[in-house]
This record gives structure tokens, C-alpha cells and sequence, in this order.
């Protein structure tokens, strides 16, 4: 590039250097002189060209830009400009003043005169600047190297970085985004049920029990909705104060309050946290227990079993526990079909402050199945006055334990069923476990003379006797290394049939065995429902035994005839006898008439009972009207039993009482009964067991009331004729 014509530091012809300072101010004249000729040059560092050439020759190798000594500079009107319009000699002394926010930094440097004796300017010392590279000589002035820094060496490329970067950040979106897809899609109800734990709650729906109702719908047990109370130990303040403040409405003594609410720890560790006080309070009674609003005592929902009549048919019934679970009687043999399933209520809900429902959310109801009801076959009032009449008998002898039944004949429905001792299953607590045994079906006794219908029975239909049989009857027969005697000696004489049952004839009863044979009498005695248990539904019901024909010795063929030798329930004495009363046919007893269900209200009858032919119809009125001879022949064992007005077939009986296989002191004393005896409706049995030996003389006269108050209750027409006159000693 050609040298401009107006550079101070080349020729304008041969573009050589001129002197340096002195062309300089020869040409400008003296500094300070005034006016824009006069003044200096200066550089862009902001120094006069003369004191850029002085500083730069002390500076080794520093060269010159080609601007630097131009005469027309460039700045000069702008820095002419920042010194206020003055020349730079003007003021001396002063620093310039940089603009604010301008890139660079200007600075006019104000240089001293030129001494006269050097003929150079006195320059103030420049500022001390990094020393730079020595020129280089050795190349043409025009073709200097650029003064540009190289690049740094290329490390990586921003694009590319760039691009990986947002590859590798849509990737990572992409991935987050699928599994959100899979877990919204597929995984949702794995995750869901997951946390459903954490953020539902639970309420139990007590299903009501079913209730046990009498053949007309009366109640015998039910449930009726209750509270209970409960206590928070940790939470309860003045133990005392509060257990006085209970007592009178729980009826509960304070000192057993304040027991219950003492802390206790747990196995675990901590403290129990509840604490029943009373269980099944009534609802009124709850009310005033929340209005007291005591610290750590709560109020919630419970159910209470309700027994109207605390003792009516109690043996039978049974109770539950708090827990309304049966423990007893019919209340645990049918507890499944009474207890009903309980429901559920599932929601979710808040937390803290927060705890209830929450609007919208999960919500789940299941409704409580309510237990089945049992109507049985008992007869409410009739069953009170079995009882009563049972009770002011059985108060002649002390310690003493009774079994009534009161039987229809036709169908085998339990009408009545009571026992003695008995108990308040309303509040069975204080009672003890004998007290709450129904005598019925677990009394187990040698039925003695009782057992006689079934021998009768037995011969008559096997042919070996018939209703015009007579015998000769001697005081007394020996069987084995037994002898057995009659009350009523016949000295011999010929003895009709019914007489040998009115007066209880041991002798004539085992003749008449005889020519039955041991393994026949053995199979009517199962035909008759004994040796079983009869499956009328009370739970643990005795089965009884029966003497096994390898079990017989030479006494057996003397003892089991008349009703030793021979364990049985008075149930299972009661059903033979009905079986004689329908005309032959045993029908298995039975105490539950049917079923309705909790939910739909459906009836369902239960299951029909067994029936057998035991005896002909004929054979069954004969062994009827030999019956009829033990409350009408004098001095016959059953006159106490007879019933006015009605026509009475039945059988005395003096027997053993047997606790696991053990005989026990005193005797059972027994009657059984069939009326009106020319077409029996119903059958009575009654069983009374005294360590005295009083039974006999309860029993007959505990039958007629019982008899005559059932004849009377369903309303039984009167006997249209008289019994039959009988002859014991025909001639």
C-alpha cells in the first residue's frame, strides 16, 4: 500500500522517515501558540506524535502505527472537544475527564516546553507498559505481520454440543413420558391399590342376630340396638370423679370403674389406649353418659341380646357372650344361622383436622346381612306353665333334678320343653353350669318300669302276646344271680295283660321277654329311638346306650326287659311313647318349626323329621288301651296321674339316675302319658331324679296339671266315653 502524502513520518516523495520531534514542531511552531494550526497531533493513546516517537524510542522494538504521525489526525476535533474548545498547553495541570460508558479510556497528556538547550521537549515520563517482542529488521516495512491474536486451538464444537445436548434431553422427556403412559395405562390399578391403605377407612356395619322366636312369633331371645361405654386410660383425668359420675347410669360400683380405667401397659409397649366399662347400655342411658362430655370416655354402637322372658325355656335358649356369640343351648347350636355377616363402609378420607369423607372420593358400601331368625316348635305359654307346675313340684324335694316334655303326638313338635334347676339367661353370670343344662336331652337315666310299653310293644307285634293274653304270675323270678320280685304279688294267678301293667308286674314282663327273645327286643328298642340321640337340635344331647346282646349276662335277660340295664333320655322315652300315641309311627322330635331369613324375610320349614313304622295301628290302640289301665284299675301305680274328663293311657316308672356311666344315689321316679287316649293329641313326660327317692310321688301329679292345662290350651274336646273296665285276675 503507497505511503499517504500526508504522513509526518515518510517523505512525500520517497516515503522516507523524517526527524522524528523536530519536523514536528518546525512545522507547527512552538507549542501553546493558539489557534488549531498550532496545535499538537495527537495520537489514539491520547499523546502528541512527538511524545509517542520520544516514548517509543526508549521502547525496544516498538514500532509505529502508520497513522501515528499524520498531520491531519483524525481525534483532533474530538479531543479538542473534550478539552472544553482549548488547546492542550491551556491546561496544563489537568486531567482529562473520561465520559462514562464509553469503551475506551482517552487521555490527553499534557507534555512540558521544550528546553532551548537540547532543542527537544521536556515529555513527562510515560507509564510503564508491558515490554513487548524486539522488531523484526529483517522484513519489509509494508509488509508487516497482522497484529491479530491467533485462535485458540478448536476444543470441541458449540453446535454439536449443542445438538447432543437437546438430543439427549428430548430422549430423557421421551422415556419419562412412556413410563407415565404405563403407569397410567397399564400399572394403574396396581398403584392405586397401593396407596388405597394409606387413605381409606374402614367402618364395620354390625349385623343384627336373628332372632329366636316361639311357634306364634313371640320373642324368646333378640337383639335390640345398644352402646357401649369405653374408656381411654391415658386420657381420663381424675379417675375417681369420673367413676362417680358413671356409676349410677352404668350401675357398675365405682371402685370396679375406677380398676378399669387404671393405665395399664401393653405387651408390646405403650399404653392401652381402651377399656370397656359396660357393654349393652341402653340408648337413653348412652345419651347422658356424651352429655357429661368426661375426658376419655366414649360412647360407640353395640347390640344387647334381649331375653323377655329371663327364664322361659332358658335350658333351651341359651345365651351369647358381650361379643353376641352363642355360648349355650340354641344360641350356639344355630349360631351360624343367627349371627348374620357384618357389612362395611369404605371411603377415603383426610388426615389431621381433616378427618372425614372427602367429597367425590372412594366410597364403598357393604350392607350387613342380618342374621336368620328360628321360630321353634315351643309354645311360649304353655312352656310357662310346664315350668311353673315343674318348679312347685320339684320345691317338695331338695337338691333334685327334673326334665319335662310336652310332645305333639301326630307331628313330633316339642311344645314344651323344661328343666329343673334353671336359670335368668338374660344374666346367666351368676348361675352355675348344671343350672344351665336342658334335663331333656342330657338327664341320662335307667328308665325302670317306663321301658315296659316297649317290651308290651315289642311281643304284641311279634305276635307272642296278644290284648286277650293272661298269665301265671309268680311273686318272684330268678334271672342269672338275680331274683326279681313284684309290689303287687299275684300269688300265682293267672294275670291279665293290663293288669300286669297297672301294677307294674316285674315278674310277668320278663316271662313275656322270654318268649320274645333277647335279639328281638334289642332291635324294638332301636325302632323306638333308643341307643341315639334323637336330632331334635340341642347341642351335646346324650345318646344313651343300649346293652349289647355279647354284653348280656344271665341277670341282663331279667334287668333290661323292665328298663334297667337300659340308659336313655327322658326326650328319648317321650318319642317312643308318641310313637305308640301316632298309631305305630315314630316321629322324630323336633324343635325347630323353620327358619326366615334375615334379608328376604323367606320362610323356610325345616327339615322333615324321620318317621318309622314301629308298630301296627292295631297293635298301637291295643298296647294303648292295656296303658289305660294304670290310671283307671284301683291301686294301679298311675291314679295320681289321671286328668278329669279326659281319658289318660300312661306308665309309672321308678329307674337310676347315671352321671358318666355311674349310678348315683336315690332314684328317678317318672310318668308318661298319652290323652285323650282313644285318639291321642298330645304325649307328657316327666322325669324327677331326689337323693331322698322322692320322684315317684312328683312326678304323677306334676303329669295331670301339665296334661290337663295342655288339653285345655289347644282346646281338646273331653273323652266322649269312659275308660274300659279291666279285670287283673280273670278267672
Amino acid at each position: 500500500m503507497p505511503p499517504r502524502s500526508d504522513d509526518p513520518r515518510r517523505d512525500a516523495t520517497t516515503g522516507s522517515r523524517r526527524g522524528s520531534s523536530r519536523g514536528a514542531a518546525g512545522r507547527g511552531g512552538e507549542p501553546g501558540a493558539g489557534g488549531i494550526s498550532d496545535a499538537r497531533a495527537y495520537t489514539p493513546r491520547g499523546r502528541t506524535i512527538r511524545e509517542s516517537d520520544e516514548a517509543g524510542a526508549d521502547r525496544a522494538g516498538q514500532r509505529r502505527t502508520p497513522r501515528a504521525g499524520r498531520s491531519g489526525d483524525p481525534f483532533r476535533p474530538a479531543l479538542q472537544v473534550l478539552d472544553g474548545g482549548r488547546a492542550g498547553a491551556a491546561r496544563a495541570g489537568r486531567r482529562p475527564v473520561t465520559p462514562a460508558g464509553r469503551g475506551g479510556v482517552v487521555r490527553t497528556v499534557q507534555a512540558r516546553p521544550v528546553r532551548p538547550d537540547d532543542g527537544e521537549e521536556d515529555l513527562a515520563p510515560p507509564r510503564r507498559r508491558p515490554a513487548r517482542a524486539p522488531r523484526r529488521t529483517d522484513r519489509p516495512a509494508g509488509r508487516r505481520p497482522s497484529r491479530r491474536r491467533p485462535r485458540p486451538p478448536k476444543l470441541a464444537e458449540p453446535r454439536r454440543r449443542l445438538r447432543l445436548g437437546t438430543l439427549l434431553v428430548l430422549m430423557l422427556f421421551a422415556v419419562i413420558a412412556i413410563r407415565l403412559v404405563v403407569i397410567q395405562t397399564v400399572n394403574t390399578p396396581a398403584y392405586a391399590d397401593g396407596g388405597l391403605g394409606f387413605r381409606t377407612v374402614r367402618v364395620d356395619l354390625p349385623a343384627p342376630r336373628g332372632a329366636i322366636l316361639d311357634r306364634t312369633g313371640a320373642p324368646l331371645a333378640r337383639s335390640v340396638e345398644a352402646r357401649y361405654v369405653f374408656a381411654d386410660p391415658t386420657r381420663v383425668k381424675d379417675r375417681g370423679a369420673t367413676a362417680r359420675q358413671l356409676s349410677p347410669l352404668l350401675g357398675v360400683p365405682v371402685s370396679e370403674l375406677v380398676e378399669k380405667m387404671e393405665r395399664r401397659a401393653l405387651p408390646g409397649g405403650g399404653e392401652s389406649q381402651f377399656q370397656y366399662l359396660a357393654r349393652g347400655v341402653d340408648i337413653a342411658k348412652a345419651k347422658q353418659i356424651v352429655a357429661l362430655d368426661l375426658a376419655g370416655i366414649g360412647v360407640h354402637r353395640d347390640e344387647r341380646r334381649e331375653v323377655p322372658g329371663g327364664d322361659l325355656a332358658a335350658n333351651l335358649v341359651g345365651f351369647t357372650s358381650q361379643d353376641m356369640a352363642g355360648l349355650e343351648g340354641l344360641e350356639a347350636r344355630y349360631d351360624d344361622v343367627l349371627e348374620g355377616e357384618d357389612g362395611r363402609w369404605v371411603y377415603e378420607a383426610g388426615r389431621g383436622d381433616l378427618n372425614a369423607p372427602i367429597p367425590g372420593g372412594y366410597s364403598e358400601t357393604t350392607a350387613a346381612k342380618p342374621g336368620s331368625s328360628l321360630v321353634l316348635t315351643i309354645d311360649r305359654d304353655l312352656q310357662y306353665q310346664v315350668q311353673q307346675v315343674l318348679g312347685r313340684q320339684m320345691a317338695q324335694t331338695q337338691g333334685s333334678v327334673g326334665a319335662a316334655i310336652v310332645m305333639d303326638a301326630k307331628t313330633g313338635e316339642v311344645l314344651a320343653q323344661a328343666s329343673h334347676p334353671t336359670y335368668n339367661a338374660a344374666n346367666p353370670g351368676p348361675s352355675k353350669p348344671t343350672d344351665r343344662e336342658d334335663a331333656a336331652t342330657s338327664f341320662v337315666v335307667d328308665p325302670g318300669s317306663v321301658h315296659k310299653a316297649i317290651t308290651f310293644g315289642a311281643a304284641l307285634q311279634e305276635g307272642v302276646i296278644t290284648p286277650d293274653t293272661t298269665m301265671p304270675i309268680a311273686n318272684s323270678i330268678a334271672m342269672g344271680d338275680t331274683t326279681f320280685s313284684d309290689t303287687h304279688p299275684a300269688n300265682g294267678r293267672q294275670m291279665s295283660l293290663a293288669g300286669m301293667m297297672a301294677y307294674s308286674s316285674n315278674v310277668g314282663t320278663i316271662e313275656i321277654a322270654e318268649k320274645l327273645g333277647r335279639d328281638r327286643l334289642i332291635d324294638y328298642q332301636k325302632r323306638f329311638g333308643l341307643g341315639q340321640p334323637t336330632g331334635v337340635g340341642m347341642p351335646g344331647e346324650a345318646s344313651g346306650r343300649l346293652l349289647p346282646a355279647e354284653e348280656w349276662s344271665g341277670s341282663s335277660y331279667g334287668s333290661v326287659p323292665i328298663g334297667h340295664s337300659v340308659d336313655a333320655t327322658p326326650l328319648q322315652m317321650a318319642a317312643a311313647y308318641a310313637a305308640i300315641a301316632n298309631d305305630g309311627t315314630y316321629v322324630q322330635p323336633r324343635l325347630i318349626k323353620e327358619i326366615i331369613d334375615g334379608q328376604t324375610g323367606r320362610r323356610t320349614p325345616a327339615q322333615p323329621p324321620v318317621t318309622r313304622s314301629v308298630l301296627s295301628p292295631a297293635n298301637a290302640q291295643a298296647l294303648r288301651t292295656i296303658l289305660e289301665a294304670v290310671t283307671t284299675v284301683d291301686h294301679a301305680t298311675g291314679l295320681a296321674a289321671a286328668v278329669p274328663g279326659y281319658r289318660v293311657a300312661g306308665k309309672t316308672g321308678t329307674g337310676l339316675r347315671l352321671v358318666s356311666g355311674v349310678k348315683q344315689p336315690g332314684e328317678v321316679g317318672s310318668f308318661i302319658g298319652m290323652a285323650p287316649a282313644e285318639n291321642p293329641r298330645y304325649v307328657v313326660a316327666v322325669f324327677v331324679w331326689s337323693p331322698g327317692g322322692e320322684g315317684g310321688t312328683v312326678a304323677a301329679p306334676a303329669f295331670r296339671e301339665m296334661m290337663g292345662f295342655t288339653l285345655r290350651h289347644y282346646r281338646v274336646p273331653p273323652s266322649s266315653g269312659k275308660a274300659p273296665k279291666f279285670e287283673v285276675f280273670p278267672r
